[in-house]
């Protein structure tokens, strides 16, 4: 039995947290013996190869037996080595085989030493005044507070706003509910176009670098950009001296279908961030891998790149990040998540026309989600107040479902969503499960709040 909580702080001040007592493949088992389908991913998108895959956990304690830790500040450690070496052969468009690679420990230290890397770079190169990084609104890029400045969800900023760093925004790529009131492709692509009008409002000499994510994950409940998007972006960012930041920390390493979420798109990044599914939750680590020429400004000035950690490259940390890449590689879960993708979205289309609640579906391979509405054809969000996300988890949960819920599509407040990430290594049967308990959970939800 769960002892009294007394001194861990969880997530939610109200809410029971049922212990964990093991888990394996796709499936989670408590203290009372229920087992849940992982379909968030853990917190999420993260559990990329499933549970209990003793290669990793083995490949990690042969490190561990060797040496755990080490100065780094005066050695180098060869798992570190492998995996850069790794991470480059794998890297998109023209980072392959053309990158160096920074590893540190998580998606938000990776994002924030990115933006550290564009900004060391542009004064390296003699070019000082370029320290703006724009983001988008309903992005999300992590959680120390410069980050949560570049990131857009309303409801983790507002505390802290008069924190934040000058960090301007454009609107999201978000089709459903475009901020500009168009159709796609009608629209030509005036959600990309908006960069361009900021940068020459900001000025091009003082904006270093712009962020996105390829597929919006926890802002948005898994919202690709429509075809063409990143294409137009690339080309903003070239004609404007602007460094293009993509961040893959939870796209990356097969999540989409596609090997890196980018890949969709046919743009290659300048500098990209990648976590999560790199060690598949058996530990944590983080890259940042930017173009040769990037690190070369660096090196030729004898300019040490001004970041670190304490745990940066960590050995044990490396050899599993370098198992789970194997295993993913080995086991062409890319593939198989881009087919069960597509037996999800299939899935989805078919609850959403049994169950009026949904207004749309979404995603790209094993990262979909839906959101709710209250009248499909308005688009009408339901009141905040009802908590119709946190609802609808509850009740999947209890069927043994675990999902992730999001809100704040409309506005950053209102508009509810749900955002699902199982593991890459799901089979059609399982996914047929999942759907099911979908099924049976928004019914009960439609019965509570309509």
């Amino acid at each position: 039995m769960t002892k009294p909580n007394v001194h861990a702080v969880h997530r939610d001040w109200e809410r029971p947290f049922p212990l964990i007592t093991h888990t394996e493949g796709i499936y989670l088992y408590d203290e009372h013996g229920n087992r849940y389908i992982d379909g968030s991913g853990g917190s999420s998108v993260v559990t990329a190869i499933g549970h209990g895959v003793h290669e990793i956990d083995q490949a990690m304690f042969a490190q561990a037996q060797k040496f755990s830790f080490y100065p780094a500040h005066a050695f180098s450690n060869q798992q570190f080595l492998d995996l850069s070496d790794l991470v480059v052969e794998l890297a998109p468009g023209d980072l392959r085989n053309n990158s160096r690679v920074w590893i540190t420990c998580t998606g938000t230290d990776a994002n924030d030493d990115a933006i550290r890397l564009a900004r060391q770079y542009w004064v390296e190169s003699g070019k000082p005044s370029k320290y703006l990084v724009i983001g988008r609104w309903q992005g999300f890029h992590g959680n120390n507070i410069y980050i949560a400045s570049v990131s857009g969800i309303t409801a983790r900023r507002r505390i802290f706003q008069p924190m934040f760093a000058d960090s301007p925004h454009i609107a999201p790529a978000f089709c459903y509910r475009c901020f500009y009131e168009q159709t796609f492709p009608e629209c030509n692509l005036l959600c990309a176009r908006a960069l361009e009008s900021l940068i020459c409002q900001l000025g091009p000499e003082n904006v270093a670098a712009f962020i996105a994510e390829p597929v919006v994950g926890a802002a948005l409940g898994c919202v690709p950009a429509p075809p063409g998007y990143f294409e137009k972006i690339r080309e903003i960012c070239d004609r404007y001296d602007v460094l293009l930041i993509i961040d893959e920390v939870m796209t990356g390493w097969g999540r989409t279908g596609a090997f890196w979420g980018i890949d969709h798109w046919n743009t290659s990044p300048d500098i990209l961030t990648t976590a999560k599914g790199m060690t598949g939750g058996y530990t944590t680590l983080a890259a940042v891998v930017a173009r040769d020429d990037i690190w070369a400004v660096l090196e030729k000035n004898r300019s040490p790149f001004k970041a670190g950690h304490t745990l940066n490259a960590n050995a044990v940390s490396c050899a599993g990040a370098i198992a789970v890449i194997r295993y993913i590689l080995d086991h062409n879960l890319t593939e198989n998540a881009r087919q069960r993708g597509e037996q999800a979205l299939e899935g989805l289309q078919k609850l959403m026309d049994k169950h009026p609640i949904i207004g749309d579906v979404r995603g790209k391979g094993l990262m979909f989600g839906f959101e709710f509405v209250k009248d499909r054809a308005t688009k009408e969000p339901f009141p905040p107040e009802q908590r119709v996300s946190l609802r609808f988890e509850q009740a999947a949960l209890k069927r043994g479902l675990v999902t992730y819920p999001c809100s704040g599509t409309v506005n950053g407040v209102a508009g509810d969503m749900m955002l699902l990430a199982p593991p890459l290594i799901i089979t059609a049967e399982q996914m047929d499960e999942l759907l099911t308990i979908l099924d049976s959970a928004l019914t009960e939800l439609e019965k509570e709040v309509q």
